[in-house]
């Protein structure tokens, strides 16, 4: 584990740097639903970014404990990120909508669009009952490239609507683990959260299922957020 968080440490720093130095790089940070502000982190921009990439990154990782599930709630928020990437590499639409311009993130589309297509070809093979599976090495990989994406598109923020199911199963782990160490009680029957459903008795199918409807209204939500300021 030690390992694994040190790696993202060191990737997360490393975009962290390479976007706090460039000269023209906006370093103020968007809130959804709110018109002409934003906050300017200043130093505190390079560990933000750590943060977004690292937390996602475990996220994902997190949910992957179903068959389907992860990579189901990730082509929901990949498919949203698909036109949030466009519209923000597109000086006229960025402008009507009231979001920052990125030059060239219209790019990161292709991107948001090639996850869509390959989570989706390798759903076919792990839905219930999977043939093949993510691992570590996937779920690690597919969260810290979607928290990247979001940090590049100046919308960091929108990532906790978008991929609200990721952020409530690492929430869960988080909440679990506090209650069990200050209280000596769990909160959860087990942590992740779609453990605490299947451990209620939830058929794995039906916990995968609803979680994705789930997941598609937060897109839909997030993609919201562009036009209501």
């Amino acid at each position: 584990a030690s390992a694994k968080f040190l790696g993202q440490i060191i990737g997360g720093t490393g975009i962290a740097l390479f976007l706090y130095f460039i000269p023209e790089w906006d370093r103020t940070l968007t809130v959804p639903f709110v018109k002409d502000f934003t906050l300017d982190l200043g130093l505190f921009y390079i560990p933000f970014v750590v943060i977004v990439i690292v937390s996602t990154s475990n996220a994902v990782n997190l949910t992957d404990g179903l068959d389907g599930l992860a990579i189901g709630c990730l082509i929901m928020a990949a498919g949203a990120f698909t036109i949030i990437t466009y519209v923000t590499g597109h000086a006229v639409f960025s402008k009507y909508l009231n979001i920052p311009f990125v030059a060239e993130a219209g790019e990161l589309a292709v991107a948001c669009a090639a996850l869509v297509g390959a989570g989706a070809g390798f759903l076919w093979f792990n839905a219930y009952p999977a043939n093949v599976f993510m691992g570590d090495t996937g779920s690690l990989s597919l969260g810290g490239c979607l928290g990247a994406i979001a940090i590049f598109v100046k919308q960091e923020l929108v990532l906790l609507i978008v991929g609200g199911v990721f952020v409530w199963e690492a929430l869960s782990v988080i909440l679990q683990v506090t209650s069990f160490k200050l209280r000596g009680k769990r909160i959860f029957k087990c942590s992740p959260y779609h453990i605490h459903l299947q451990m209620c008795g939830w058929p794995e199918s039906k916990i995968t299922i609803r979680l994705w409807i789930v997941a598609f209204i937060l897109a839909l939500v997030g993609l919201s957020t562009l036009k209501l300021r």
